[in-house]
């Protein structure tokens, strides 16, 4: 079928006769480099893109672009999680798949010879479509989409319409840059093509830059402004208080531009979004030696944005900086080890977060009282971390930052140096000492290695902060708050729906 781009008329082909069968809504107009013509390459041969489909759901929309390689053979170049998957159709499901309601986030099943977990149901539905596809579209209809990954770093799809088997797929990854495409959208630049709206709150001017944000803070009066159903939709916003950013304002300027390698050489990264994150103890949540948190962390997350690979996260946390990657596929977890890419992760801590305050953009949509589950791994210096709401169960990776790194990346002034200093290193008594002595030799060091630190951090860094930002600045208190902590959990949002997981697509 195929949709005229003057009138929209949706026209199926059949044997050697064109029908008229409707006429697709009108596209939302989201910015994205891809437009009908682009070529690329993909594992050495070459395609087309020759149509889209738009796909609405409850956090906004997604596009999955129809392409058409050499010899013939149709896929589908999806968007994920600010990313790529290139899905090729399959054959019918296998009958053994479970009933719908059994696909839950975190199941586990086999389909095709391949084990595969859910990550995530949506329901959806297809909204318009553009250029030529292989079928025909019910635009308008319901589809639930249930999204599958493999411990091969598969991406699956599953696609239930009102009757018939679900549409099968199964992709991969693909990065922009590596699919040497041409004939992209020649003024879509690295900050895109910017809107403006009126905070519902308060009235201000906001200027959106990124095509794929879903909400936006806003610099006067702090709203978090939804904007996943379009501009032109009813506006809804959450209200947070200034003094509600308890980790503090961001220490990396939003809009601020470095150059990193987090994983896929040098790329130039912009701070886009930023957000501070809080535990939430709850029953049966742990750190490494088996102790349950009984105090509240907080930790601070940056959004970055390259529009070669897409989007990454900083994370300040109490154990110092690192960078988090979603993953595309999903580990193979056996107790308390998750394999990985050939690497074996050990885990750390199971805990319960709430994002509590944001500023900037976000590609998914942001609920500040929303509760993502986290379980944190580590290998050495590097971090796999998992996390669960409602809807979706996401994976992440990534390494270790020095700080002098980031602030050699971003041209951050010598002044705002100290504040990116990791925080002073945590000591926790054994909790289950064997002999009473030794329990209270321990308990002496803890309290005389605390004392020294809290010391060495007011007679340092904790100075040098007061006398840069002042001595009330949130600066100044994340210094002190760094000084107290015994422990806490590494953090790491690498986003999502609901301040977690990664947003469908």
């Amino acid at each position: 079928m195929a949709v005229c781009g003057f009138c929209r008329s949706t026209l199926a082909r059949d044997g050697e006769a064109l029908r008229r069968i409707g006429a697709s809504a009108e596209l939302f107009d989201d910015h994205s480099p891809l437009q009908l013509g682009a070529a690329g390459r993909w594992q050495g041969v070459a395609f087309t893109v020759l149509g889209r489909l738009q796909l609405a759901y409850e956090g906004g929309r997604w596009n999955e672009w129809h392409v058409l390689f050499d010899g013939g053979r149709s896929a589908w170049l999806a968007e994920d999680n600010g990313r790529y998957v290139m899905a090729m159709p399959q054959r019918a499901a296998s009958p053994g798949l479970p009933a719908r309601e059994l696909l839950r986030p975190g199941a586990a099943l086999a389909l095709d010879g391949r084990d595969w977990r859910v990550a995530a149901v949506v329901a959806a539905r297809v909204e318009a479509a553009q250029g030529e596809l292989p079928t025909v579209p019910r635009l308008g209809e319901p589809v639930q989409v249930v999204e599958l990954r493999s411990t091969g770093g598969e991406v699956g799809s599953l696609e239930f319409g009102a009757s018939g088997p679900p549409a099968w797929t199964i992709g991969r990854s693909a990065a922009l840059a590596d699919l040497a495409l041409t004939g992209l959208r020649e003024e879509v630049d690295a900050e895109l093509a910017s809107r403006t709206l009126e905070c519902p709150s308060c009235g201000a001017s906001l200027e959106i830059k990124l095509a794929s944000t879903r909400s936006i803070a806003c610099h006067q009066c702090h709203a978090v402004v939804d904007v996943s159903k379009g501009l032109g939709a009813e506006l809804a916003h959450h209200e947070q208080q200034a003094g509600a950013a308890e980790g503090g304002g961001p220490q990396i300027p939003l809009g601020a531009t470095g150059r990193l390698d987090l994983g896929e050489g040098p790329q130039d990264w912009q701070v886009v979004g930023y957000q501070v994150r809080r535990t939430e103890p709850a029953a049966g949540d742990e750190d490494e030696d088996g102790n349950e948190y009984d105090e509240v962390y907080f930790w601070r997350e940056y959004l970055l944005y390259s529009r070669a690979v897409g989007f990454a996260f900083l994370v300040d946390a109490a154990d110092g900086w690192s960078w988090a990657v979603p993953v595309t596929g999903v580990p193979r977890v056996r107790g308390d080890t998750a394999q990985w890419q050939g690497r074996s992760y050990q885990q750390a801590e199971a805990y319960a977060s709430r994002t509590t305050w944001v500023l900037g953009e976000f590609y998914w949509r942001v609920r500040l009282e929303d509760r993502t589950r986290h379980v944190d791994y580590r290998a050495g210096t590097r971090r796999l971390n998992r996390e669960q709401t409602a809807d979706e169960v996401t994976w992440s990776e990534g390494d270790s930052l020095d700080a002098s790194t980031l602030a050699r990346a971003f041209s951050l002034p010598a002044a705002a140096h100290a504040a990116l200093r990791p925080s002073v290193p945590a000591f926790k008594a054994d909790a289950g000492g064997a002999a009473l002595f030794v329990r209270i030799a321990v308990g002496l060091l803890v309290l005389f290695m605390a004392m020294a630190a809290v010391q060495q951090c007011s007679r340092d860094d904790c100075a040098e902060v007061r006398a840069t930002f002042g001595p009330d600045s949130r600066e100044a208190q994340q210094c002190r708050e760094r000084g107290r902590y015994a422990h806490s959990p590494s953090g790491g949002s690498y986003g999502g729906w609901s301040g977690g997981g990664g947003g469908h697509k």
